[in-house]
């Protein structure tokens, strides 16, 4: 199968489970059922793409076996953190400013606009199916997929452990990988993508999706991911606005000694 109709496949799939997500979140009566879908949806994606590709084995086991992992992972993780508490407050909100018909608004505007940057960043995954092989580049990738999965991983376990101390309350995670970046698991999400998509540049048209990874990394490091978290930290959190001052706020580097004035 060539390129362009396994492109419509898979954007035809993304629609089909994101539907039918928007059902389950709406029967649940929490739209933060989409967070899940978003890591599940990248391996729907790779499991779609992997048969329908032409490009050598190794080189396709390899990009589904990655990106699967990080997609299940995350999944878990976001379901297991969302799970018995309130509807996430970003949610909230859109419903409150929806009117009299939030279900259609919460549909375009969080679900199908979701959908379509799945897709657009699974670009990477579906071009590696038809790459030439490994190479540099892929060992290259394979490992920037590895430092990203560990710091995303760790990070997320890390704030878990904190969170489910209620001597923590109120507090700031300073240690651990949370010492060096503000947000480890965002850099982490960031270098997977980076990853893969060093795994679909064997052909120039891979090489060409790198639009793609840079919407991942610009959505986290200065769209819906980075930002609007410290927006609500600083208001609950004390010290949050110090250790802003000191810590990276997305590479991990050494915190900045700060001077009392």
């Amino acid at each position: 199968m060539g390129l362009g109709p396994l492109v419509a496949i898979t954007a035809g799939v993304v629609l089909v489970a994101v539907t039918a997500t928007f059902g389950i979140a709406r029967l649940r009566g929490r739209y933060d059922t989409i967070d899940t879908f978003w890591g599940l949806g990248f391996a729907l994606v790779a499991v779609v793409a992997f048969p329908l590709g032409s490009g050598p084995l190794v080189l396709r086991l390899v990009t589904a076996a990655l990106t699967v992992g990080w997609g299940v992972r995350l999944a878990v993780h976001l379901h297991l953190r969302n799970r018995g508490g309130p509807e996430d407050p970003r949610y909230q909100r859109m419903v409150e400013r929806a009117g009299d018909n939030p279900g259609a608004r919460m549909f375009v505007r969080v679900f199908l606009a979701q959908a379509a940057i799945l897709w657009f960043v699974s670009l990477p995954v579906q071009f590696a199916m038809y790459g030439t092989g490994l190479g540099v580049l892929g060992w290259i990738g394979v490992a920037v997929w590895v430092l990203g999965f560990t710091f995303e991983s760790v990070g997320d376990a890390q704030l878990s452990r904190f969170r489910a101390d209620p001597g923590n309350r109120g507090k700031v995670l300073d240690t651990g990988l949370w010492h060096y970046t503000r947000h480890p698991n965002y850099f982490g999400d960031a270098c997977v993508w980076w990853g893969l998509y060093l795994l679909a540049c064997s052909t120039w048209p891979g090489a060409a999706t790198i639009l793609s990874p840079i919407a991942m990394t610009f959505t986290l490091a200065r769209g819906t991911g980075k930002p609007m978290l410290e927006k609500g930290l600083a208001r609950t959190r004390p010290g949050y606005a110090t250790y802003v001052e000191r810590t990276s706020g997305f590479f991990p580097l050494p915190p900045k000694k700060l001077t009392r004035r």
